[in-house]
């Protein structure tokens, strides 16, 4: 073909090996030269300059040269793996069908109306702890995978939650994740999110290790999803920003991520300007600078996300979460119990005094044993006597290995539990907290001789004396209120289903005593489960699965491990036999049974010891949050899972040992305790101004409607199962029946092996299921083989390459619905913005008549039979119908699908542009009025802590900022379809 022939809209093979494409423009350089712009059928453009030479390879591509002849079964296979494989443009909920969560309404409505029309995404999840921001973190990641838009996750969390995220994510969504195991995982000249793209992090392991930072700095991520974000925290002091480990992090995912996914149900610590200054992860240009003192109504439009619990509902519009109480259970102690709590607290507090006169960090780790011996002591007889009983014979064996020439005489391995609590808890789960606590309350001591040794041990011995003589009584007041408890709750309940109780207890020692105690009082093996900290975490599930669903174990005694990850909703009643020294962790353990699934009235009881030092601490803050809750009438009840204004309880406590007598002491504890809940209930208040978000019934109404009209674009499970099974066949795959209600087994081949690009597929799988209501549970649970499953996904891209091209071959089917032949078209759309990303996909199949183009239902070959084999060569109007049916698309179609894309991106990035021209030009000329008085202050020889030049330079760079958002957003909100790309097409004749 001469290089002068060539010219739009002309389709011309030779240009790219193997395939047609579309000449959009092409202009001569000379005589001998031509210059061509084409687009190949998958809308991919490119250039390419034609010489002389290359005239003999171009043609025209002949349309007439489809000779519908493929197999009709290959052709139908083909058809179906690429329906499945585009399945998700089909269906906006795949991620549903295919994983194993019930979603509710908020849940729904977070992701499929809330996150996965923002792209790309930068999202705020806020709901009230337990509304399930896991599973909605977990559908969303799904669907973004099932679209391909998502290749590399990163999930930041707090160290003690990574595997809870591991396993949910791989339970209910079939998504195997990695935990990165540290510095170690690095290898040179390859990222560690290039061989491992689906990774769980702690998030302070990750923010404290510059090796990591610069993996993640290099890193060029899909999607960044960050659990209890809060913690990234950063305020202001004047002009400069002080900004948190934990913050950098944050801005450094941010800036290497596409999507970001913040989620926390603490947004907001009381201070807006620290607030909006969190926001500026999702938006450094929206919230430039340092922000206004009062947040304007409206700062986090299309930003975040809240609801609270009490507005909440079930697909019946029923409120979802029961009420809850919460009741104080004051008690004195016995004579004995007082007398062996005084003389226990004498030795602490002397021990604490000693520790006062240590260095370093021998003081904090003495310091903190103590503490801990004296939690012990407040938990019960048995606790105490143990723990006494042991840290006696531990400082004899150092006492001897001092007289030996052994040292030291305290371990100095405990530094990250005693020199940052708070870090710790997030960082550690609890059974590490439990392991090193009883390992550092039993050998650290102030004791530096053994002469000084031997005086204390003689001082445990007498004490450990005392706990025996209490113990060997019986008489323990605080077992009396559980027992009290118990009676009435449990023993003597109304009939119905037996009533289950959760029981926890900071110490181990503790858990068996009240296992003994429990199990005398019901007088029935096996009515009392128990887990602890020493339990593998298998172990501690298949416990908490036995509690769920065995009626005759009505007890559950645990530390809180139970409180990581465990959903323990079976029961509704809940005591805290020992009350944490950290008070968020009450809400957390509450929040264990008042959870979703949850349909009876919660109620906890806290056991606090009256007249003792750490007890009266706890009386004055629990009669406090009764009094604010009264005062609100029953709405304010997570005051403890707020800040309380950076309440450091722990320290409080530690105070009320030393010095609790003390009156000064005793008055500046309670005012501590005033201003931190009242700061507790502020940070309440404003969280409850961000939550402007509700469900009403007929908002419930509509996403069952949107979950039904979904459902009926799905491939059902019979049509997955039945091309699943087909190419899984013909790959070479053995597949073993056991009765038609049954799982299946099978057997994977080399070839399917060999062609997965994701997570490893097993060679042989002994239970598999195709809908997410075979699955079952427990030992018999199933492999829920769906999109989204790795031997699935490999099967169906193998199907593809082997039968794929007879897509375009084309096949000829026979239907009874026709009186005239027709072409049936698989045509995919697609709408793209000026950078290039994809804006929006819709896939159909189009039947093409004479005098009409109608959709043709998202499965229609079910209703087609194979012609019969006389049909001969195909019509001649089959090349000029198929252009028809594209130009009647493009022209009638193509715009109502754009036109619904762009109105909804339309408005949501002119609020965008809105907001940020509103900040940066408020920053910019705040800065410079800085800048001048900066300038007055130097000019008279006052001091200032930045300079004028330097807040004039902060501007420049903020304007500049300012000129390349905007830029970005036009180019954003220029969207415009591309040619429609043809899949598949087969002529349909009557029949």
């Amino acid at each position: 073909m001469r290089l002068e022939e060539i010219s739009a809209p002309a389709r011309l093979t030779g240009i790219v090996p193997g395939r047609p494409v579309t000449i959009l423009a092409a202009w001569m350089h000379g005589a001998n030269a031509l210059e061509v712009t084409y687009r190949d059928d998958s809308g991919a453009l490119g250039q390419v300059v034609l010489f002389r030479a290359d005239e003999a390879r171009v043609a025209r591509h002949q349309s007439t040269g489809r000779p519908f002849d493929a197999d009709p079964d290959d052709f139908r296979l083909a058809a179906e793996a690429q329906r499945i494989v585009l399945a998700p443009v089909q269906d906006p909920m795949l991620a549903i069908a295919t994983s194993d969560v019930r979603p509710l309404p908020h849940q729904i409505r977070a992701v499929y109306g809330e996150m996965l029309p923002r792209t790309p995404l930068r999202f705020l999840l806020a709901d009230d702890p337990g509304a399930g921001k896991t599973i909605m973190a977990g559908l969303y990641i799904k669907e973004l995978i099932l679209r391909e838009d998502v290749r590399t996750c990163l999930i930041v969390a707090p160290g003690g939650l990574v595997e809870q995220w591991q396993d949910e994510l791989g339970s209910k969504f079939g998504l195997e994740f990695e935990i990165l195991a540290g510095a170690e995982d690095l290898v040179p000249a390859r990222s560690v999110f290039d061989r491992k793209p689906l990774l769980i992090a702690r998030m302070d392991q990750v923010a404290r290790n510059p090796a990591l930072l610069a993996e993640v700095e290099r890193a060029d991520l899909d999607l960044v999803v960050v659990d209890e974000a809060h913690r990234m925290s950063a305020s202001w002091f004047g002009e400069e920003l002080t900004v948190s480990k934990r913050f950098a992090l944050g801005q450094l995912l941010s800036e290497h991520s596409r999507h970001l996914l913040l989620m926390t149900a603490t947004p907001h610590n009381g201070k807006d300007e620290d607030f909006q200054t969190f926001l500026s992860l999702l938006d450094a240009d929206r919230f430039a600078g340092l922000g206004d003192k009062r947040a304007f109504a409206g700062v986090a439009d299309g930003l975040m996300r809240r609801m609270v619990k009490e507005k909440l509902l079930t697909l019946e519009g029923r409120p979802l979460f029961p009420e809850r109480i919460a009741e104080t259970v004051s008690y004195r102690l016995s004579d004995d119990e007082q007398h062996l709590y005084d003389e226990v607290t004498e030795y602490v507090r002397n021990g604490m005094n000693l520790a006062d006169r240590l260095d370093g960090k021998r003081r904090s780790t003495v310091g903190f044993a103590l503490t801990v011996l004296q939690r012990r002591l407040a938990s019960s007889p048995e606790a105490i006597h143990r723990s006494l009983q042991r840290r006696a014979e531990r400082l004899d064996r150092v006492r001897r290995d001092l007289l030996a020439g052994v040292g030291p005489a305290t371990p100095n391995h405990f530094d990250a539990l005693v020199s940052d609590e708070s870090a710790v808890a997030d960082e550690f789960d609890a059974s590490r907290i439990e392991s090193e606590e009883s390992e550092l309350a039993d050998a650290a001591t102030s004791a530096q001789t053994a002469r000084e040794l031997e005086t204390e041990i003689a001082d445990l011995l007498r004490l450990e004396g005392i706990a025996h003589g209490v113990l060997q009584t019986r008489k323990d007041v605080k077992w009396r209120e559980l027992r009290a408890v118990i009676e009435r709750q449990i023993l003597t309940a109304e009939s119905g289903p037996p009533r289950k109780l959760i029981v926890f207890s900071e110490h181990r020692d503790t858990l068996h005593y009240l296992e003994r105690r429990i199990t005398e009082l019901i007088q029935r093996p096996g009515c009392v489960a128990t887990i602890h900290g020493g339990l593998p975490r298998p172990e501690r599930k298949r416990i908490t699965e036995t509690f769920t669903t065995d009626p005759g174990v009505q007890i559950l005694v645990a530390t809180d491990a139970a409180g990581e990850g465990l959903n323990l909703q079976a029961a509704h009643l809940m005591v805290n036999y020992d009350l944490p020294w950290n008070p968020n962790r009450i809400e957390q353990r509450f929040g264990r049974i008042h959870r979703i699934g949850q349909t009876e009235v919660c109620r906890l009881w806290n056991l606090v010891a009256e007249g003792t030092r750490e007890g009266d601490v706890y009386l004055l803050l629990l009669r406090k949050i009764a009094e604010q809750r009264a005062a609100y009438d029953g709405e304010i009840f997570n005051v403890l899972g707020t800040s309380l204004g950076n309440l450091e309880l722990s320290q409080l406590l530690r105070e009320a040992i030393q010095y609790g007598e003390e009156p000064t002491v005793r008055a500046r504890m309670q005012q501590v305790i005033d201003d931190g809940i009242s700061a507790g209930l502020r940070e309440l208040l404003h969280e409850a101004a961000l939550a402007s978000e509700a469900l009403v019934p007929e908002d419930v109404a509509e996403i069952r409607d949107g979950v039904q009209r979904a459902s009926e674009h799905r491939v059902s499970p019979d049509d997955l199962r039945e091309a699943f099974i087909t190419g899984f066949q013909r790959a070479g795959g053995t597949v073993e029946t056991r009765g038609t209600e049954s799982p299946i087994a099978l057997n994977v081949p080399p070839s399917i092996r060999a062609g997965n690009a994701g997570a490893p597929i097993a060679r042989r799988y002994s239970h598999v299921a195709f809908d997410v209501a075979s699955v079952g549970g427990g030992a018999l649970q199933s492999d829920l083989v769906a999109p989204g499953h790795p031997l699935f996904d490999a099967t169906m891209r193998l199907t593809l390459e082997r039968y794929g091209p007879l897509l375009d071959r084309g096949a000829t089917f026979a239907s009874s619905a026709l009186s005239a032949p027709a072409l049936l078209m698989g045509v995919l759309d697609e709408v793209r913005d000026a950078t290039g990303a994809t804006v929006a996909k819709q896939f159909r199949y189009w039947f093409v008549g004479e005098s009409y183009v109608r959709t043709a239902g998202p499965s229609p070959f079910r209703e087609l039979v194979p012609a019969s084999s006389g049909s001969g060569a195909p019509p001649s109007w089959v090349a000029q119908r198929e252009r028809e049916g594209l130009s009647w698309i493009v022209e009638h179609e193509l715009p109502r699908a754009t036109a619904r894309v762009v109105d909804q991106r339309r408005l949501e990035y002119e609020r965008i542009r809105t907001r940020v021209v509103d900040r940066l030009s408020r920053e910019i000329e705040r800065l410079a009025r800085a800048a001048t008085d900066a300038d007055s202050n130097a000019s008279i020889g006052r001091h200032v802590r930045v300079s004028g030049e330097t807040l004039r330079r902060r501007a420049e760079e903020l304007a500049q900022r300012r000129v390349r958002r905007l830029s970005l957003l036009d180019l954003q909100l220029t969207m415009s379809p591309i040619a429609p790309r043809l899949t598949a097409v087969a002529l349909v004749l009557p029949g």
